[in-house]
């Protein structure tokens, strides 16, 4: 079957500019869910809805829980692809909609572990030794939320091994990654992550790297490991070569949900961090959002908070403000989560809506010293989340650094100082709570904002499933790509020749394309000995190229 959603519901954008959002003791202990079981708990009482407004969209919210339902029972949710959309069955297989799905989530986790066994105790080695380094290669959902996690929960005195990344096709960064794994490469395993095996960034990022293995001596493919879908161009190539093992992507898993299947777990565990954490913690917080009453279920109270200050059409920005280092790639991992899956041009109904919300963010509290001033006194549009971590330190006791304040207990002040100075000024904000970061708080925050875009999206009538934005830009790459190899083939055939814009996009019948064809010739003068650009022109239509 296939979820279909309502229209959503007009809601006005009529927050009073400036209006100073006070401190109610009250409108706390009203709007304030603590999930001790969780050790979490949201505040929502800084966000200025009317008493009417949780009412008003009752309705709407239980629509929103009927389609979860529908979509966790196996419900076409991605009727673009015609695909199921399970990432809450990584985390408890029994909810999937049959045994040979449940069965491929447990193997899979159960050859997570015992991979990871192998690397560890060094009966999987490489060709100088144990394993110490984890090079992962991939980009978007491959990428964020492996990083979000390697930050969040290693330990660079403690990692089993050392995490590094390709998450992008740029050489210099590429360089850069494996000038801090010289003379290492005979103890890295490299985990390359693509559904399709076609991304070109994590396609480049695997060729790069099979090129540095050779050149220091190695074979590649007994340190290289594929997260990938079955008989996909990198399943094949993994299987051709001898890697060291393949694991699979799933259709029904999106990359931007996919932290706690393969792509997320397998790195997570090679690092050392204890994946069975995550997931009981993502699970846990999947079982409180299952809740149908409203004011008792986070993610829907996230949403309800998001329509309301959004006006339900994108007109805020979303500013995430984690107040532990540990989370500091927190609102980046978000900004793919959110914005890819709200981002759309059109409803589900076809009518042109362009929905979204734009999330940035950096950690509390540097932000003070950084763009706090434009939030507090500049353009009101946005909202603030907040997440504050209640443990200063994981391990010890705090020094006094002024009489009977500790590093933490200012972190604190500025957290809660920063909130106030931003209600003065009518700016709202959600406050979000977690003990301590843990494999366990970790899942749950992953888990608590897929639900909560999931809600959101069904609010506002649109799919949070597909991209069809992304895959547009995917399309005019390779359109650039062809035409610059049109161009290169063109001057390599009349080597010698200087060749003005015009004269190309002419002569190969690309009419409209001259700034494409300036750009990628500007590129490629820079980078490519046989590429020339004529000196002393200044503007484009003045310029010319040749193939020396």
């Amino acid at each position: 079957m296939t979820i279909f959603i309502r229209e959503p519901i007009p809601l006005p954008f009529n927050q009073t500019l400036n209006t100073p959002i006070t401190m109610d003791w009250n409108r706390l202990n009203q709007f304030f869910l603590r999930l001790p079981e969780l050790d979490f708990s949201l505040d929502i009482s800084r966000i200025p809805f009317s008493d009417e407004f949780l009412a008003d969209h009752e309705n709407g919210i239980q629509k929103a829980f009927d389609d979860m339902e529908a979509l966790e029972a196996g419900a076409i949710a991605n009727p673009d692809e015609n695909r199921q959309v399970g990432h809450y069955w990584l985390r408890n297989a029994e909810l999937a909609p049959d045994s040979e799905t449940t069965g491929a989530i447990r193997e899979t986790l159960q050859k997570i572990h015992t991979f990871t066994d192998q690397v560890h105790s060094g009966s999987l080695s490489g060709a100088g030794g144990s394993f110490e380094h984890l090079l992962i290669i991939g980009i978007g959902g491959s990428a964020l939320g492996p990083q979000f996690v390697a930050a969040a929960l290693g330990n660079p005195t403690g990692d089993k091994l050392v995490p590094h990344f390709f998450d992008n096709t740029d050489p210099a960064g590429m360089d850069l990654t494996l000038s801090t794994l010289e003379g290492k490469l005979d103890r890295t395993l490299a985990v390359v992550i693509s559904k399709s095996g076609g991304t070109p960034e994590t396609r480049n990022g695997m060729l790069e790297a099979e090129n540095a293995w050779k050149k220091a001596g190695l074979d590649f493919s007994q340190h290289a490991v594929a997260v990938t879908g079955e008989g996909s161009k990198l399943d094949k190539h993994a299987a051709s070569d001898g890697w060291l093992a393949r694991f699979p992507m799933w259709d029904w898993v999106g990359g931007r949900t996919s932290e706690t299947g393969p792509v997320g777990l397998l790195p997570a565990a090679l690092q050392g961090i204890d994946i069975d954490g995550i997931l009981s913690g993502a699970a846990a917080m999947d079982e409180a959002t299952r809740s149908r009453e409203t004011l008792r279920n986070p993610a829907a109270l996230l949403a309800l908070c998001w329509l309301h200050e959004t006006g339900g059409k994108g007109e805020k920005d979303m500013v995430v403000l984690p107040y532990k280092d540990r989370l500091s790639l927190f609102s980046k991992y978000l900004q793919q989560l959110v914005m890819e899956s709200l981002g759309k041009e059109k409803d589900l109904q076809g009518n042109i809506v362009h929905q979204g919300i734009a999330v940035y963010g950096n950690k509390g509290s540097t932000d003070q010293h950084a763009y706090v001033q434009q939030l507090r006194d500049g353009v009101p549009n946005f909202f603030a989340v907040f997440i504050q971590v209640l443990k200063a330190r994981s391990v010890g006791s705090s020094i006094e650094v002024d009489e009977n304040f500790t590093s933490g207990d200012f972190l604190h002040g500025f957290y809660l100082g920063t909130r106030e100075a931003l209600s003065e000024n009518g700016r709202a904000s959600i406050s979000i709570s977690i003990a301590e970061v843990t494999p366990a708080s970790v899942g749950m925050l992953i888990a608590l904002f897929e639900r909560a875009v999931g809600f959101y999206a069904s609010l506002v009538g649109i799919n949070a499933y597909h991209q069809p934005g992304v895959e547009a830009g995917k399309k005019a790459a390779a359109s650039v790509l062809d035409v610059q190899r049109k161009v290169t083939d063109r001057l390599a055939d009349q080597s010698g020749t200087w060749k003005s814009v015009a004269d190309l996009a002419d002569e190969l019948g690309l009419a409209g394309k001259e700034e494409w064809i300036y750009k990628i010739l500007e590129q490629l003068a820079v980078n490519r000995p046989e590429i020339e650009q004529e000196a002393g022109k200044i503007s484009p239509a003045e310029s010319a190229f040749r193939h020396v």
